[in-house]
């Protein structure tokens, strides 16, 4: 594993943008970074797709030994949503994708920092957006992304058992331009699959209380929903309570049981049931115990919010709203440096399988919205 620098493109801005990516520069500098990548083995990329094939199979282990042992209350798992989730999980409701970060230098095995399972972004990024580089860069190289082509054949295959309800896929997203963005990948993803959708905000859901149904802004009835929107928020919502009450007639994606494996305080579920796993980071519920470096996270946080680092007597933090909810500490990863940046490696579950790769890099040890996405390919 090595980060390579290079020119980037002229045009590259049209470029990204002409394949959907419209949000590459910020006030703090360029965020899709195409003057350098990073560069793997192929036993690199075989190392990474293992490791996230078994870190998924130990989540829905551990997904199921919470709900075996009533461990709701180390989430703060509302009463509400125990047995809809127990439910949705025994019936294995399906799922679409999800993220993995990792901390990974090429040389040990890769580290588990956190599952993004419910509302992963930087999908486009690293479907599309970084393909097109290749092709245009390196052809006759290759690249650990066959994305797309995952989630065209996952949403198939739905259709195919009859997963999918009623006539349209509805996919609602909350209102900033990186979620959009996401969402109208998802949905071409979709309709290449032969599905009929449809796209709104959250917040243009409607709750038909006649109906006992979700309706869309046509007074349409919403029978599948795909939502980029956390399952917490929802459930805290005006309807979270008739959002329950609605389960058996609406299917989200993601589903419920999602919920436990979003929430960081499966971290320390998974280091309890696999401590001799080599893609695991020691982590607790109840303090850093003996860890002399860790981090210390709300199990809700996002974009590193809230999260602290303690180590060798100094502390590197990270404001936000969250923390009242409860805290997971894990060890610190030994994060890989290249040229002054730390990259994370987020690895893509689609439909249970591992698929492809992308990498966010930043200056901090803390990986927030201010890092920078850098393409990569292997030989």
């Amino acid at each position: 594993m090595r980060r390579v620098q290079i020119e980037p493109r002229r045009n590259w801005q049209k470029e990204v943008e002409k394949w959907g990516l419209l949000f590459h520069t910020e006030d703090s500098g360029v965020y899709w970074d195409e003057s350098a990548y990073y560069e793997f083995t192929e036993d690199e990329i075989n190392a990474v797709e293992t490791a996230t094939a078994e870190l998924h199979r130990m989540c829905l282990e551990a997904a199921k030994f919470i709900v075996r042992n009533n461990r709701w209350a180390d989430l703060g798992i509302p009463v509400k949503a125990r047995q809809p989730i127990a439910d949705s999980l025994e019936k294995l409701e399906p799922t679409l994708y999800g993220r993995f970060d990792l901390a990974f230098d090429g040389d040990g095995p890769p580290k588990m920092l956190e599952y993004n399972a419910d509302t992963p972004t930087s999908l486009l990024e690293a479907a599309v957006i970084q393909w097109k580089w290749l092709e245009a860069r390196f052809p006759e190289e290759d690249q650990f992304n066959s994305l797309w082509e995952g989630l065209v054949a996952a949403w198939r295959g739905m259709l195919k058992r009859r997963q999918i309800r009623g006539t349209i896929v509805h996919f609602a997203h909350g209102d900033t331009l990186e979620d959009g963005m996401t969402v109208t990948m998802l949905r071409d993803t979709a309709q290449e699959a032969g599905l009929d959708t449809e796209g709104l905000l959250m917040e243009e859901v409607g709750w038909n209380p006649g109906a006992k149904a979700f309706m869309d802004l046509e007074e349409r009835r919403m029978w599948t929903i795909f939502k980029l929107y956390p399952w917490e928020w929802l459930l805290a919502d005006e309807f979270g309570d008739e959002l329950i009450k609605s389960l058996d007639e609406t299917q989200w994606i993601e589903p419920i049981w999602k919920m436990l494996l979003s929430n960081k305080a499966i971290l320390a579920i998974l280091w309890e049931m696999f401590p001799e796993s080599p893609y695991l980071l020691p982590a607790y519920l109840n303090g850093p115990r003996a860890m002399g470096s860790y981090v210390r996270k709300p199990i809700l946080s996002r974009e590193g919010a809230n999260v602290e680092i303690h180590a060798e007597g100094v502390t590197v933090d990270r404001d936000g709203p969250y923390g009242a909810e409860g805290f997971v500490y894990q060890g610190l990863a030994a994060l890989p440096q290249f040229d002054g940046k730390h990259p994370i490696v987020g690895s893509w579950v689609v439909a249970g399988e591992p698929r492809g790769i992308g990498i966010r890099e930043s200056t901090s040890l803390i990986t927030d919205n201010t890092s920078q996405f850098v393409p990569h390919l292997f030989r």
